[in-house]
This record gives C-alpha cells, sequence and structure tokens, in this order.
C-alpha cells in the first residue's frame, strides 16, 4: 500500500503575476523551487489565502532571485496580485517510507525571498 504525503511547502508567497493568455501552470523563481524540493513540471496544488480557491497545476522555472510567483493560463482566473498562497507538492510512498520522511518546508520572507 502508498500513501499520499506533503512532499514540499512553499507557505505564503504573494502572487506577483497573474497572465491569463499563457498556456497555463505556474512560475516559480527557481530559487524557491530548489529549496522546497520542486522540480519543473511536477505537480502542485495552489491554496489562495484570500479568496480560499484552490487549483492544481504544474510548474515552470522562474528567473532566479526574482521572486517570481505568476499564475498562468485559466490559472490566473484563481488568484491575482497580491494574493498570498501555499504551494504545496506531494508523493506517494509505503507507510514505512512515510515514517521516516521529512518534507521540504519553506518560508520566505515578504518579498518572496529565502531568509
Amino acid at each position: 500500500m502508498q500513501i499520499e504525503l506533503c512532499k514540499s511547502k512553499i507557505h505564503r508567497v504573494t502572487v506577483t503575476e497573474a497572465d491569463l493568455h499563457y498556456e497555463g501552470s505556474i512560475t516559480i523563481d527557481e530559487d524557491l523551487m530548489d529549496a522546497a524540493n520542486i522540480v519543473e513540471y511536477e505537480k502542485v496544488q495552489v491554496v489562495n489565502i484570500n479568496n480560499g480557491e484552490r487549483l492544481e497545476t504544474y510548474v515552470i522555472k522562474g528567473e532566479r532571485g526574482t521572486g517570481v510567483i505568476c499564475l498562468n493560463g485559466p490559472a490566473a482566473r484563481k488568484a491575482q496580485k497580491g494574493d498570498m498562497i501555499i504551494i504545496i507538492a506531494y508523493a506517494l510512498m509505503t507507510p514505512e517510507e512515510a515514517k521516516a520522511f521529512k518534507p521540504a518546508l519553506i518560508f520566505p520572507n515578504t518579498k518572496n525571498q529565502l531568509n
């Protein structure tokens, strides 16, 4: 049996852009991706603290050090610039693996930068 656990979390980052006419996905500063152990094209859940919206999409790399968090395509209807969100990635593992697993949880500052 496998269970699904939180693998990675970027907690309380601010949306810097929303691009309705882009193909889709969420653009995340590559520094944040690395710190949270999230890879490009990985599926993530995005939870909007401002309006309660939740969505699933995939990640694309944003420029390092910019703090970019951009909801693209239809996801841009679920959040707007200035909204605070949580980004979560999950992994399947056995209960035995889960007992020893520690997720990568990061808490960037108000400029979406690592402290």
